[in-house]
């Protein structure tokens, strides 16, 4: 435990801009505003100190599912991804039988309840089989509120997020169930048209699940969800910057036209993330990983990524030639923001927890601090 430490010469990108040869303060699991006089430094010249990065949408890493694994593998993924800076992740599953979904989870709650994990996303089964990527179509359902019910109540207070296809029956009357309980209704995995995707904003959705990715392609005639999606001010738009799910033209045009205070990264990630090529299960589905992208053995859909947020941050700022400021938005505070929890992670501040990275000047990941703890300490000077 970094006890009492300042971290100086870095530039530090706070909410209000990026501050050169700037200081961060920590005393335990705290950002502080003042340092003691025996507070040992670090010295940081050279290097990038940003927020701790927040995913929310991660189905599992380090050859750990969280859909299907114990307690132990679960925490194995989750140790991959700090590793990789992401020192807030809440757990995705997917699609499958009810009665499964809901055992898992309260599974998952309780690492909810410890801190391990920061809440649980439902992706799947209410989704529709026109754009189900992969997952299991037999187990697809619509979108009924007594069964979106029966998940948020078995997660005890912990479900974060549910995707839906909002145009399927029930979808609606579905979106406005999360919306009285505080789960955020997210349009994904939909076949949706623009205004029936218009129908659910109003209703209360409020997240696009991968934006782009299992729905139809922007329309000049019939502009479908893309469009609806990223002009509504009420809408984050989740982008999984890995090359290969977006063209890099796609990912302009999102923070171009929704900008970056509606973007969040995700990774998407599956069991390969941090792990290596192989053959994976994403649910009862079987996946093979070659060169880093991951493809259903068979019909060949893509079936998630293999991204961590330390190569999403490295690719926005190096080859999408974004703002180091936006991405830090993207990948840490709007994310945060989404979850209720930007009192506390998201943001370099007095009073939120010690949840950093230390990036080198080609945004290369050198440093994790969660709560005060290094994950990786940095190797300086």
């Amino acid at each position: 435990m970094a006890d009492r430490m300042v971290l100086t010469g870095a530039r530090v990108v706070l909410p209000t801009g990026t501050v050169e040869n700037g200081r961060v303060i920590v005393e335990g699991a705290r950002i502080t505003g003042a340092a003691r006089a025996d507070a040992p430094a670090l010295d940081l010249t050279g290097h990038w100190v940003v927020p701790g990065f927040v995913d929310i949408h991660n189905h599992g890493g380090g050859g750990a599912s969280f859909t299907s694994g114990s307690a132990e593998d679960v925490l194995r993924g989750v140790r991959t991804h700090r590793e990789h800076g992401t020192t807030t992740l809440v757990a995705s599953t997917v699609t499958g039988e009810m009665d499964f979904l809901a055992h898992r989870a309260g599974f998952l709650s309780e690492l909810v309840e410890q801190g391990d994990l920061a809440g649980i996303h439902f992706e799947g089964p209410f989704i529709s089989p026109c754009r189900k990527g992969a997952h299991s179509e037999e187990l697809l359902r619509d979108p009924d509120p007594a069964e979106v019910r029966k998940l948020i109540d078995a997660a005890r207070g912990t479900a974060k997020m549910v995707t839906l296809a909002t145009e399927l029956p029930g979808g609606i009357d579905s979106v406005r169930l999360l919306a009285e309980h505080g789960v955020i209704a997210a349009i994904g995995h939909t076949d949706a048209t623009y205004e029936q995707t218009v129908e659910a904003i109003d209703a209360g959705a409020t997240v696009a699940t991968h934006l782009y990715n299992a729905m139809p392609g922007l329309g000049h005639r019939a502009p479908g969800p893309i469009a609806a999606l990223l002009e509504d001010e009420r809408i984050t738009v989740e982008l999984i910057n890995d090359g290969t799910h977006l063209h890099p033209a796609a990912l302009e045009l999102a923070f171009h036209r929704a900008g970056a205070a509606r973007v969040a990264f995700i990774t998407d990630a599956m069991d390969a993330a941090g792990f290596g090529d192989g053959r994976y299960q994403l649910g009862p589905l079987e996946v093979e990983v070659r060169e880093g992208v991951a493809r259903l053995v068979e019909g060949g859909s893509i079936a998630g990524s293999t991204l961590t947020l330390d190569t999403a941050f490295r690719r926005a700022v190096t080859i999408d030639r974004l703002p180091v400021e936006d991405v830090v938005r993207a990948i840490s505070a709007n994310p945060a923001q989404l979850l209720g929890a930007y009192d506390t992670v998201g943001s370099l501040e007095p009073g939120k927890d010690a949840d950093l990275v230390v990036l080198d000047a080609e945004f290369t990941l050198k440093g994790v601090m969660r709560k005060g703890e290094w994950v990786i300490e940095p190797r300086v000077g």
